[in-house]
């Protein structure tokens, strides 16, 4: 269709007339929720409690990532100063909006989680179904606004970008700035919101169960609300901010390789150029605005019965995923066909989509308690904790298979539909559908929650029984989620890579031989250093949950101790001083990790830019930076893959023991998951869904400075041809002439030789003729004689 082929500002203009949509009904269902019934006065109290713990820590979180958002804008506007540093000003502003766009998506999400808590309680006491609907509405919010406002952003700043920058590459590096400051918020929101949530649980479990033997969420437990707090702020607001970058990045990597790649981009006409460029950048933004649309309709698919299984509860989600799935399916025929970009584009799209509803399949298998590996693990606790662990770590390393090999069949069969091209629409097939899936996902804290209100106000059987159901539902869409999350990201980092290293390699021809890449020193040195940083990153985070999970440990020992009336439920537990430690102990341990992972791919495209022309560049270079990137996403994917699913597989085999297996609560087989529980909390919910966006984080940080490397690297060559050539050129020169010197003296011997030779035969001549001339005359003589 003209109308898009010929402008793509049009299909930005479609974008974010949908994020408006998506926006108006995100209010709509906050609206709903809201109007429920808050239950009796204790659920309210308690809710009012998590809702100030959840709200204080976020504003001082926020305040504190202020600051390295402002720093960071700084940097970007000086750098823009810089003449033939290929930045612009509108990357300091896209990146202060993708900051702000994040921020408001996780605030939004946490707001109505903490809200929504006590009115899923409340409605599980009059139905299964009421109870599911009210979180998992809340859900939809959430969801609905991160896609909403990542799509507003982008297609808002494409449309002014690309209309002021006329250098492309500058444009698609400024457009790259609003994921980095998604990212910026995402890595301290998911590390901090990680360390408080794990932090408050582990010693609430720790203490509370192993120690005093009181359930979870008791309200004699003084981390409870801590603990409940930490649910929405990690796996709410920190989640939020992670997929929102995931989302927003995948459709810039789109955006970017079209845009760089332009003609390579071949429509169903075979016609090379322009127009197949302005498709291929329409064709991710019509993808994403025409998801939402479906995800907004299949969010009313999700309901259930009474007195239904946990396979009945999972089917009813799987049922609004799966339905959008396949509507998004025809759509992409549909919008492709529209776009006249061919099969080989809808080939890669599609396999995104179904990559990731495998992802989540495969996901759900190794951590829901209703199949083999959980049920086995939740068996082996009958043998002690060191079993747990080990099995719980065999479980998790498992695990890694089927998203590794789906990965790479997507990567391969998008590559080979459509290039480098493929994989970016591959990832924003996988996250089209984002809407209804982080729906599900932000569905569990609520759920959470709920369990503990009607632990901690004492409902009945009836309602707690409800409630642990949706709990129960809720870890394994979590994980789902975590999964989902994971594989997503790995998309997206590949997809970026690819922007990154067209943006640096530009329209040069790479003539390298392969064995010559692999084995350059620089890049094998890059792929160590990326390896290495997934397990430096997840080390410090464990460390951070440990070091605050112990000091929750020692508080909540000295109130047990100190505060008489505890146990016998005379007295209230003073709940905010552990609210105030993880705090405290999740901000301060937060900034290392967020640094390490800005300032890697930071120093090395500054040692790649000062090191042209001397020592520094034979160590570090544009190459390193790509085997950075390269080895992180592969040891970042699997080591995520493999924490998330063993902590969930861990939590769910305790839920599973809990619900009456091998022995029920108080057993030993329950004080041995308990443990296994406690070590996959900081693993499913701190350091595995936090390398998801370190990779994406690496990749982001190095697309924006891709101008800068690209335009260090050209200066070299310019000098190459403009300055040193002629000097070679010039030695050259001489050299020529030195030999054509030389020929001419050769040239003057030989002629002079063969000058000398003529004279001495014209010499011979003339004495053999002198000869001759003396015999005539003799018998000349000698006749007249004889007359």
């Amino acid at each position: 269709m003209d109308l898009f082929t010929e402008n793509a500002s049009n299909a930005a203009i479609l974008a974010v007339v949908v994020s408006f949509i998506g926006l108006a009904f995100a209010w709509y269902q906050r609206t709903w929720v809201l109007s429920q019934d808050e239950g009796n006065e204790t659920m309210r109290r308690i809710a009012s409690a998590i809702q100030r713990g959840a709200q204080a820590f976020l504003s001082r979180e926020y305040r504190a990532v202020s600051v390295f958002v402002a720093l960071v804008a700084i940097v970007l506007v000086l750098l823009s100063q810089i003449d033939g540093s290929g930045m612009s000003i509108w990357t300091a502003i896209a990146f202060l909006s993708g900051a702000l766009a994040s921020g408001v998506a996780g605030y939004a999400g946490m707001y109505i989680a903490v809200r929504a808590n006590v009115r899923t309680t409340h409605a599980a006491s009059q139905s299964l179904n009421r109870g599911l609907r009210v979180a998992f509405a809340s859900g939809t919010v959430m969801g609905t606004m991160v896609v909403s406002l990542a799509l507003l952003g982008v297609g808002i700043l494409f449309i002014v970008i690309f209309n002021q920058i006329e250098d492309p590459n500058s444009a698609a590096s400024a457009l790259a700035g609003f994921g980095f400051g998604g990212t910026s918020i995402a890595i301290f929101a998911r590390v901090g919101g990680g360390i408080f949530t794990k932090a408050a649980d582990v010693g609430a479990d720790l203490v509370g169960k192993t120690e005093a033997g009181i359930p979870e969420d008791d309200p004699r437990n003084p981390a409870t609300i801590a603990d409940n707090v930490g649910d929405n702020v990690g796996d709410v607001a920190g989640m939020g901010s992670d997929l929102f970058e995931s989302y927003a990045s995948s459709i810039i990597a789109a955006i970017t390789l079209a845009t760089l790649v332009g003609g390579g981009i071949v429509t169903s006409s075979a016609e090379i150029g322009a127009s197949a460029s302005i498709a291929a950048q329409a064709f991710p933004l019509m993808v994403a605005a025409v998801g939402m649309i479906v995800s907004i309709g299949s969010t009313y698919l999700v309901q259930t019965k009474e007195d239904a299984t946990q396979e009945d509860l999972l089917w009813s989600l799987r049922k609004g995923i799966y339905s959008a799935s396949a509507l998004m399916a025809v759509a992409v025929v549909l919008i492709a066909l529209l776009l006249d970009m061919g099969t080989g584009v809808i080939v890669a799209t599609i396999s995104g989509l179904v990559g990731g509803v495998l992802i989540g399949y495969f996901t759900e298998y190794f951590t829901a308690d209703a199949y083999a590996p959980t049920k086995s693990l939740a068996e082996s606790a009958q043998g002690g904790t060191g079993i747990v662990i080990i099995r719980g770590m065999a479980i998790g390393m498992f695990s890694t298979i089927a998203p590794v090999l789906i990965v790479m069949a997507v990567t391969l069969i998008a590559v080979s539909a459509t290039g480098l091209y493929g994989v970016a629409v591959a990832a924003v097939g996988m996250l089209s559908t984002l809407g209804i899936t982080l729906a599900t996902d932000a569905y569990g804290p609520v759920a959470d929650n709920a369990g503990g209100i009607a632990e901690m106000s004492e409902m009945g059987e009836e309602v707690r029984k409800r409630t642990d159901a949706l709990d129960s539902l809720g870890n394994t869409t979590a994980a789902t989620g975590k999964g989902f999350a994971i594989g997503s990201a790995a998309m997206t980092a590949l997809a970026l890579i690819a922007a990154f290293v067209t943006a640096v390699q530009g329209d040069s021809v790479v003539t390298t031989t392969f064995a010559a890449v692999v084995t350059d020193p620089k890049f094998v040195s890059g792929l160590f250093l990326g390896a290495v940083l997934p397990y430096i990153f997840s080390a410090l985070t464990m460390l951070a949950v440990g070091s605050a999970a112990q000091a929750i440990v020692l508080e909540v020992r000295r109130q047990f101790k100190e505060i008489p009336g505890i146990m016998e439920g005379t007295s209230e537990p003073d709940y905010e001083q552990c609210v105030g430690i993880s705090t405290d102990s999740a901000l301060r341990q937060m900034i290392l990790p967020g640094v390490i992972a800005v300032a890697v791919p930071v120093l090395i495209a500054v040692l790649t830019i000062i090191g042209q022309g001397n020592v520094i560049g034979d160590y570090v270079g544009s190459e390193t930076l790509v085997g950075v990137l390269l080895g992180s996403l592969v040891s970042a994917f699997m080591l995520a893959v493999m924490m998330a699913n063993a902590g969930g597989a861990w939590d769910n085999a305790k839920k599973y023991i809990e619900a009456g297996n091998y022995g029920g609560k108080g057993s030993e087989a329950h004080k041995a998951a308990v443990v296994g529980d406690t070590v996959g909390d900081p693993f499913k919910d701190t350091s595995g869904p936090s390398l998801n966006i370190l990779l994406k984080l690496l990749a982001i940080v190095s697309l924006v400075l891709a101008p800068m490397i690209a335009s260090a690297l050209n200066d070299v060559d310019d000098a190459a041809a403009s300055g040193d050539q002629p000097a070679i050129e010039s030695v050259i020169d001489d050299e020529v002439d030195e030999l054509e010197e030389v020929d001419d003296a050769s040239a003057t011997t030989d002629e002079e030789a063969e000058e000398a030779d003529a004279d001495e035969e014209a010499d011979d001549a003339d004495a053999e003729e002198a000869e001759n001339g003396e015999g005539d005359n003799d018998e000349t003589d000698d006749a007249n004689d004889e007359e």
